[in-house]
């Protein structure tokens, strides 16, 4: 039996789905109903249970992305399958052909070092709560930095304490007895050797990261690794990335001429001397350095999160080798893989022209506003009139809602939002947060419950009763 689709759906957004069907010429067979309800948004799964009548044949339902309730309930009083489709209905096309077949980013080959650039200026506790943050985002290798002059008494201990909670750990210092005694306390990577400080490596088990003996001499890190694999000896090899304008696409050859004079060993690159030192967006930045690291067979990389505009640069790391691996694997570009590392602008910002918004405005009876952005600005309509602008503040003297102070409150947070959206080409939703990808912990994202109902916003809630006088 070939499938048969039933789509269901509410009074305004059923002549745009009927428009996107008809121009996905699908396959499959359908049918498009509408609940008897204006917004498409606040069907329940208790509402269809009332007013879904006939399933015309259907041998499966799709509900709006944003459709509340229990749906594995609602499918076994129906008898038939009911899943939720993309909360915009524009986004059906990809939902059927490529959201169907969403790439796997669970994987990946790549190991984040993250360094704790201060460690030595902090105390032990937090030491461990900065390298849990970083396990959180995503760190593989707790990397302790030591400062030049600066003493780092408790760097041993630090070690241990962190090798008690089952970190991996590394010891990253320019001077050699920092790098023995991180050793023998157990450290799982040094820091970095030459050719001149091989000896480090005789009498600790952690594995060495080397580079050149002076900077750029490629010829000094062949020939440490020729004597570290005449000893049988694992390494990993660093020869360093240059800040721009300081060597950066020198530095960019010298990983690659690494790679073509030794096709297997294991490299590291320092991203930070890129994210840290350039003023722009650091996921796109991690992006484009782990993709010569995913081209060239890099599988290391070291982290930091010392400016401020990079301290998300951990995050960004573990999204964009998860997303780089899953293109390497399907042998693909990394585009339509994961959307987390665009926190400024989205695929498709505008699923709707104003032509559609204004179409939209003409079935609306009622007194709720709805805010849409396009192209050409923000607009904002009900029943009563329909007003457009790029800036919010022009349309308050529009809106009649002086006197409603919840209102008032209410529509200023959307049409910031929608503004926001607007100008930089993102998607918005009312009443949905903007999402900023990986970049930001959304809880109303990440913690919303499909199933459940959500609640009315404090706009709505009756404001809590006065305490009683109880004075005399």
């Amino acid at each position: 039996m070939s499938e048969h689709i039933l789509f269901l759906t509410g009074k305004l957004a059923e002549p745009q789905l009927r428009r996107v069907l008809e121009e996905m010429n699908p396959e499959f067979g359908y049918t498009v109903h509408q609940l008897g309800l204006t917004v498409a948004a606040l069907m329940t799964a208790d509402m269809i249970r009332r007013r879904l009548k006939d399933t015309f044949g259907a041998t499966r339902i799709l509900v709006p992305g944003r459709c509340r309730g229990d749906l594995a309930a609602l499918a076994q009083d129906l008898g038939l399958p009911v899943e939720r489709g993309p909360d915009e209905l524009h986004d059906l096309p990809e939902f059927f052909g490529k959201g169907k077949q969403k790439p796997d980013i669970s994987r990946y080959d790549l190991l984040i070092f993250a360094e704790i650039v201060e460690a030595p200026q902090l105390d032990i506790d937090g030491i461990l709560r900065r390298a849990r943050d970083y396990r959180k985002d995503g760190a593989d290798v707790i990397d302790l930095g030591c400062l030049p002059a600066t003493p780092f008494p408790h760097m041993e201990d630090a070690v241990r304490a962190l090798k008690a909670e089952g970190f991996r750990v590394s010891v990253d210092s320019l001077d050699n007895d920092d790098l023995v005694k991180g050793g023998q306390a157990g450290a799982d990577f040094l820091l970095s050797l030459t050719e001149e400080s091989l000896w480090i490596a005789d009498q600790v088990a952690a594995t060495p990261i080397l580079i050149p003996a002076r900077h750029g001499d490629l010829d000094s890190l062949d020939r440490a690794i020729a004597a570290l694999e005449a000893k049988g000896r694992a390494f990993i090899v660093d020869p360093i990335l240059d800040p721009i304008h300081f060597g950066f696409t020198d530095s960019i050859l010298r990983y690659h001429e690494t790679r073509r004079r030794h096709p297997s060993v294991e490299i590291m690159m320092g991203v930070g001397n890129l994210t840290e030192l350039t003023h722009a967006d650091t996921a796109g930045i991690n992006a484009t350095l782990l993709g010569i690291c995913s081209e060239l067979g890099i599988r290391h990389i070291l982290a930091t999160q010392v400016s401020k505009h990079a301290r998300k640069a951990v995050r960004e790391a573990d999204l964009a080798r998860r997303v780089l691996f899953a293109a390497r694997a399907a042998n693909r570009l990394p585009k339509h893989i994961d959307d987390g590392l665009m926190a400024l602008h989205e695929r498709a910002p505008f699923p709707l022209s104003r032509a559609e918004i204004e179409a939209l405005y003409q079935q609306v009876k009622d007194p709720s506003y709805r805010i849409f952005i396009s192209p050409e600005g923000v607009h904002i309509f009900n029943r009563e009139g329909f007003h457009s602008a790029e800036n919010p503040f022009d349309l308050y003297p529009k809106l009649g809602v002086e006197q409603d102070g919840g209102h008032a409150f209410y529509l200023g947070v959307e049409l910031a939002r929608a503004e926001i959206a607007q100008k930089l080409g993102k998607r918005y939703a009312q009443d949905e947060p903007l999402r900023w990808g990986c970049q930001v912990d959304a809880p109303e994202q990440q913690t919303v419950d499909p199933h459940a109902y959500k609640p009315a916003g404090t706009t709505l809630q009756k404001a809590p009763s006065p305490e009683p006088d109880t004075t005399e």
